[in-house]
C-alpha cells in the first residue's frame, strides 16, 4: 500500500470514527454532553497546569536540598501538599465526570441502535443477508452483513464510547501539556555547541530536538512492529461472540440436543470455535509481546536520557542539581506528549477494531434501505397481487407474477413440495421478506401462527398477550382463551413465571400460540403448520375454533399443512408446482376448488 493509499485511509476511518461520534452531541442530549465534555476538558487542561506546577517546585525543592536550606525546604514541603491536595480534587472529579459520560454516551447509543435493528424487521433481515452472503477469504465478513449484532451493540458501543473519550483526552492533554512545556524545556536545555570541518555549531534548545527525535523514532517502530494488532484485535472480537452465541443455543435448544445425544457434537462445535478464540488469542499475545518489548525499553530508556544529555553540564557546575531534575521532568512531559502515539498504541488498535465492528453494522441498515421498499403493500379488506415476485438470499427465483386473490369467508389450504416457498409466501404476506416485489393488497387485522411461536420467558400470561401488554385483557380473557385452544391446565398458571418455550411440549406450544389467536380475534389468520404437533381429535377441535373465530369475524383462513385431513376444514387449495428447468422462477402458484366431500 503506496503513503497516499494509506493517508486515504486513515481519513475514511477518521470520517467513519467522527460518524459515529457526531449524532450523540447533536442528540436531544446534546447540551448535556457538551457540558460534561467542556467540563471533562477544562478539568484535562487543570490536570496540566498541576503539572507545571509541580515541574517548578521540582526546582525549588532539590536546590534547596542541595543548598541545605531548611527554610525552603520546609516552605516547600508545604507547598506540596496543597498542590497535591488540589491534583487529587481534580483527578478524581475527570474521573467521575469522564465515567458519567461515557455511561450518558453508551446509554443514548444502546438505544439509537436498539431502536434501528427492532424497527422494520432489521434484526430478521441482518440475518437473512448475513447467511445468503459468503465470508471473505479470511473468514471475515462478507459485504456489509455483520455477525453477532448483540455484541456490537453490548460491548462495542460499550467499548467505543470508552476507548474513543479515553484517547481524544489522552490526545487532548498530550497536545497541551506539549505547548506547556516545550517552552520550559526550551529554555532550561540551552544549546549544544560542536565543531564540524573546521566551523562552530550551536544548536539552541537541543533537548527539545533530542525528544522530537526520540519520540518519532518510536513512534515509527512502534507502528511498523504493532501493525498485526489491528487485524487480530478485530478477529478476536467476532471469535469471542461466535463461541458464545453457540453457547447460547445449546441452551436454547437443550431438550433437543439431550434427546438426541448431541452432547459429544455440541462439545466439539464448542471446542472448535474455543480453539480459533485460544489461536487468535495467542497471536494476539505474541503480537501484543513485540509491542511491549519495544514500548518497555523505550519508557525505560526516556527515564535517563534526559540525565545522560544533561550530565555534562551539570558536572561542569553551569546546573545545579535542581535545574538538572527540572530539566528530567520538563523532558518527561515533552517526550512523553510526543510518544502518545507510542504509549497509546494498542488501545488505538483496539478502537480501529471496534470503530470498524460498528462502521459495518451502520452500513448494514443503510443497505437495508433500498429493500425495504421492493414490495409495496396496502391495507384493504381482501387478499390481492397479480404481480408478485419472490426469491431467496441467494437471487434464485422462486415465484414470478404469481396471482393471488382470497376474499372474505375463504378458507385457503396452501400447499406444494418441501423447499417450494410456501413459509417464504407468507412472509412476504406478513411484510417482513426483503426479497419480494410488486404490489399487494393485504388485509389489515390479520395474525401469522409460525411453525415456531416465540414466547418470552417470564409470566405465562405475557407469553399467552405477547407481544401486548397482559393488562389489555382481562383475568377471563384469557383463562378463557387457554381453554378453547385446550390448554385447561395452564388457565390457573397465568402468573406463574417459566421459559415456556423449553419447559412446553410441542403440540403445548402450538396450542399456545392458538389461545394467543383466539385471545386477539383477528380477522384474517395465517396458519403455518400451526397444529402439526397435534394428535388428530385435538387438531379437529382446534381448527373448529379457529373457523368460528374467522367466520364470526368476516375474515378468512390461509393454512399451511402436509396431513390430508386438513383439506376437510379448507374449501379452496392454493398448490406450488415445480415448473421444468429453464424456467424463470422454479414454482408456479395454481388455485383450485377442493373436492366438495372433503371442503
Amino acid at each position: 500500500m503506496t503513503l497516499t493509499q494509506k493517508f486515504s485511509d486513515f481519513k475514511a476511518f477518521l470520517a467513519h470514527a467522527w460518524a459515529l461520534t457526531r449524532p450523540y452531541f447533536a442528540s436531544e442530549q446534546k447540551w448535556q454532553a457538551r457540558a460534561w465534555l467542556a467540563a471533562i476538558i477544562v478539568l484535562n487542561l487543570a490536570m496540566v497546569y498541576m503539572s507545571v506546577l509541580f515541574n517548578e517546585w521540582n526546582k525549588l525543592f532539590y536546590d534547596a536540598l542541595q543548598n541545605k536550606d531548611a527554610t525552603v525546604f520546609w516552605a516547600q514541603l508545604g507547598r506540596f501538599t496543597y498542590l497535591a491536595f488540589g491534583f487529587i480534587i481534580i483527578a478524581v472529579y475527570r474521573f467521575y465526570l469522564t465515567q458519567l459520560l461515557e455511561l450518558r454516551w453508551r446509554s443514548w447509543m444502546t438505544g439509537h441502535y436498539l431502536q434501528r435493528w427492532l424497527s422494520n424487521q432489521a434484526f430478521y433481515k441482518l440475518e437473512l443477508a448475513r447467511f445468503a452472503s459468503k465470508p471473505d477469504a479470511a473468514g471475515g465478513e462478507a459485504g456489509k452483513n455483520p455477525d453477532n449484532p448483540d455484541q456490537r451493540i453490548q460491548e462495542d458501543i460499550n467499548q467505543f464510547t470508552t476507548d474513543t473519550i479515553s484517547l481524544s483526552m489522552g490526545l487532548l492533554n498530550s497536545v497541551v501539556t506539549l505547548a506547556s512545556f516545550v517552552g520550559i524545556l526550551w529554555g532550561l536545555s540551552g544549546g549544544f555547541a560542536f565543531k564540524l570541518g573546521g566551523s562552530s555549531f550551536n544548536i539552541p534548545g537541543f533537548m527539545v530536538w533530542m525528544a522530537v527525535l526520540y519520540s518519532a523514532a518510536g513512534s515509527v517502530l512502534t507502528h511498523y512492529i504493532g501493525r498485526p494488532l489491528i487485524k487480530l484485535n478485530f478477529v478476536q472480537q467476532r471469535l469471542e461472540a461466535d463461541f458464545r452465541h453457540h453457547m447460547v443455543r445449546v441452551r436454547e435448544y437443550s431438550e433437543s440436543i439431550a434427546l438426541d445425544r448431541g452432547e459429544p457434537v455440541e462439545r466439539g462445535q464448542l471446542d472448535s470455535r474455543f480453539g480459533r478464540v485460544l489461536g487468535n488469542s495467542l497471536a494476539l499475545i505474541k503480537a501484543q509481546k513485540n509491542v511491549i518489548w519495544f514500548t518497555s525499553f523505550f519508557g525505560q530508556a526516556a527515564v535517563v536520557f534526559p540525565f545522560l544529555v544533561a550530565a555534562p553540564r551539570f558536572f561542569s557546575g553551569a546546573i545545579q542539581l535542581g535545574e538538572l531534575m527540572q530539566i528530567s521532568s520538563a523532558f518527561g512531559q515533552v517526550q512523553g506528549a510526543l510518544s502518545w502515539f507510542v504509549d497509546s498504541y494498542s488501545s488505538l488498535a483496539g478502537w480501529r477494531a471496534t470503530t470498524d465492528r460498528l462502521t459495518s453494522f451502520e452500513a448494514s441498515f443503510q443497505a437495508l434501505a433500498p429493500a425495504n421498499e421492493e414490495l409495496v403493500a396496502t391495507d384493504s379488506e381482501a387478499l390481492n397481487s397479480a404481480d408478485l415476485q419472490l426469491a431467496l438470499p441467494d437471487g434464485t427465483l422462486l415465484l414470478d407474477q404469481a396471482h393471488l386473490s382470497a376474499q372474505a369467508g375463504d378458507r385457503i389450504l396452501l400447499q406444494g413440495p418441501s423447499g417450494a416457498g410456501k413459509s417464504t409466501l407468507f412472509r412476504a404476506l406478513a411484510g417482513i421478506w426483503p426479497y419480494a416485489h410488486g404490489h399487494l393488497q393485504r388485509p389489515a387485522n390479520s395474525m401469522f401462527i409460525p411453525q415456531r411461536p416465540y414466547f418470552p420467558n417470564g409470566p405465562l400470561r405475557d407469553a399467552l398477550a405477547y407481544p401486548q401488554n397482559p393488562t389489555q385483557f382481562t383475568g377471563d380473557d384469557l383463562r378463557s382463551a387457554l381453554q378453547r385452544a385446550l390448554l385447561p391446565g395452564l388457565a390457573g398458571r397465568l402468573d406463574e413465571v417459566g421459559a415456556w418455550s423449553q419447559t412446553l411440549s410441542g403440540g403445548e406450544q402450538q396450542r399456545l400460540a392458538i389461545a394467543r389467536v383466539l385471545l386477539k380475534k383477528p380477522t384474517w389468520i395465517f396458519a403455518d403448520e400451526a397444529t402439526s404437533a397435534l394428535d388428530e381429535a385435538s387438531e379437529h377441535l382446534v381448527y373448529k375454533t379457529l373457523l368460528a373465530q374467522v367466520q364470526s369475524a368476516q375474515g378468512a383462513i390461509i393454512s399451511i399443512a402436509h396431513k390430508p385431513s386438513m383439506a376437510a376444514f379448507h374449501s379452496r387449495q392454493w398448490t406450488l408446482e415445480k415448473l421444468p428447468d429453464g424456467s424463470p422462477a422454479r414454482f408456479t402458484l395454481r388455485s383450485s376448488p377442493l373436492p366438495a366431500q372433503a371442503a
